[in-house]
């Protein structure tokens, strides 16, 4: 089976440049590297980034909301089975053939019965202390003992019945033989007799109605023995083998669900691959079943395979702190970041490709890695990494604003045929994302939690054509903000509005009352709403102000 893809991710609640960026990174791998790269996104879509999409006919990358291992991905699929009604002969034959330990037990299209090991296979096998009819025993059909001695059969009575067996070997002296069934008492309807070419034992069991007669060593066997069974009711059979091995096979008869165990230990397919190491550490079974809610099989793992690496690898763009990446990300390999922020607190376990550069969006840092290595997106990427590029500096107007984003975005322009401006027009005229989304979503679209020392916070920005629109919900924004900071638990949660015509900006904010007195912007609102005049960068300009206002501040 071929590896899984590299899923490319933005951040959660992503904005245009963490969509672009993801879809511009994917097309960039495909043509520089080897294996199989896919953009996909960790949170919803907005109008801006709708608009871009549109404007250059490009799909929005499909939605993944976790990437945590699951069972599914790390158990071994259409494994090794058997029927309720084969042999222990064939189940043995299977274990030793795809050297397994264990063989799952199913019946009416994989729904799952039992299992088969070779702990059970043994104790058929082995003789046990007991009775000598204990050791002698078998639990089959006349047509599995057929199929496991690949016998010949001359006669046969109910074959396919299900029946507790006694098998003995006709190897001793006719009255010997007589005294024996006699002194154990064995019933001739549930006795095996395997005998050579003894005649007087062939007619004796034949008189005492036994209910399979079976002839050793692939000899023939005379007319009038075949007649007599027949007007007897006994069957008779003609092995291949010798008499010792004809008995210890027809033992190998016996079926598989007579011995088989039912007592299992089984998981669904999307448990975590986390919770069922817990629950698997101090079960016994070396091999644990995989079913689903109709009881089918699926799989099968062992501890092993929990334990092995996942194959679940995911590229971060756009961000590198856990807090913003999807769901499960600390779980899986990150083998690549390309990112333009303040390094956070990402650890791997191994060396990977960490590109971090002080430009203005990541677009900017995936446009240049084109030009380096001398290849042109098409005019769609192209387009596509010019609204991550302008959506993010605000059309090169924003503080964290670079040379070398301009020179980029003048090298895009070539490619996909129109300006940064008329680009800029289509994506902030395109609607109000405060009028578009509910106030909850608002909060939420482009929303990054960081961590200072121990204490997290949240700040979100969206970008509006003046504050007019803000101000008609401001009420409903503060109660969407409120709940968010009440419901991750967070020190502080910021809303920054910001104007693309005036380059001014408002701050909502909720927190605890000692952090939010120490903004130093005037208030517009008493503890709610300040004016931020020239601030237009939420990671130049507000993240440096909130993480010194939590440094300074003991808590």
């Amino acid at each position: 089976m071929p590896p899984p893809p590299t899923l490319i991710f933005g951040h959660r609640n992503p904005d245009a440049d963490a969509i672009c960026s993801a879809l511009a990174y994917a097309d960039f791998k495909r043509r520089t590297d080897e294996g199989t790269f896919h953009p996909a996104r960790c949170g919803n879509s907005n109008v801006r980034i709708d608009a871009i999409l549109d404007r250059f006919g490009v799909a929005l990358p499909p939605f993944v909301g976790d990437v945590t291992p699951r069972l599914r991905e790390q158990m071994s699929r259409d494994p090794v089975t058997v029927g309720p009604g084969a042999t222990l002969a064939e189940a043995l034959e299977l274990i030793d053939r795809y050297d397994i330990q264990v063989l799952p037990v199913v019946e009416d299209g994989d729904r799952l019965k039992g299992m088969v090991s070779i702990f059970h296979v043994g104790q058929s096998f082995v003789p046990r202390v007991g009775p000598a009819r204990d050791v002698r025993r078998v639990t089959t059909s006349l047509e599995a003992i057929i199929r496991a001695l690949k016998a010949t059969p001359l006669h046969l009575e109910n074959e396919t019945e299900v029946e507790e067996l006694v098998v003995r070997v006709g190897a001793m002296d006719i009255r010997s033989f007589d005294r024996r069934q006699d002194e154990e008492e064995l019933d001739p309807k549930r006795t095996v007799i395997v005998v050579g070419d003894r005649w007087d034992i062939q007619q004796r069991s034949i008189q005492r109605g036994v209910r399979l007669l079976v002839i050793s060593g692939g000899l023939g066997v005379e007319p009038e023995v075949q007649e007599r069974a027949q007007e007897a009711g006994v069957s008779l059979i003609v092995s291949p083998y010798d008499s010792a091995t004809t008995a210890w096979t027809i033992r190998a008869a016996t079926r598989v669900d007579a011995v088989m165990g039912t007592d299992l230990v089984s998981f669904p397919p999307e448990e975590t691959v986390e919770s069922v190491r817990r629950r698997t550490a101090t079960l016994d079974p070396a091999v644990f079943m995989v079913t689903g809610d109709d009881g089918r099989l699926q799989g099968v793992f062992t501890r092993r395979d929990i334990l092995r690496p996942t194959q679940t690898r995911i590229i971060l763009v756009d961000h590198n702190e856990l807090t913003q990446a999807v769901a499960g990300a600390d779980q899986v390999q990150v083998v690549e970041v390309v990112d333009h922020h303040r390094l956070g607190n990402l650890r791997t376990e191994e060396p990977i490709l960490f590109v971090n550069r002080p430009v203005g969006s990541t677009c900017t840092i995936i446009a240049d890695l084109y030009r380096m290595a001398r290849l042109e997106p098409t005019p769609e990427l192209a387009g596509i990494m010019m609204g991550g590029l302008v959506s993010d500096t605000l059309n090169l107007r924003s503080p964290t604003t670079t040379r070398v984003d301009e020179d980029v975005l003048r090298w895009l322009e070539g490619i996909a045929g129109l300006t940064g401006s008329e680009l800029a027009e289509t994506i902030f005229s395109s609607g109000s994302v405060v009028v578009a989304h509910e106030p909850d979503e608002v909060v939420g679209l482009d929303r990054k939690v960081y961590l200072e020392g121990a204490v997290r916070f949240a700040i979100s920005q969206v970008e509006e054509l003046g504050f007019e629109e803000f101000w008609h919900r401001s009420d409903e924004l503060a109660g969407a903000l409120a709940r968010s900071r009440s419901r991750e638990d967070l020190a502080l949660a910021a809303l920054l509005v910001t104007d693309v015509k005036t380059q001014n900006s408002l701050l909502l904010v909720s927190g605890d009352p000692e952090l939010v007195s120490a903004i130093p912007y005037p208030v517009v609102e008493e503890d709610e709403v300040f004016r931020l005049d020239g601030v237009v960068s939420r990671k130049k300009q507000v993240l440096p102000l909130l993480s010194g206002i939590l440094k300074g501040i003991p808590r």
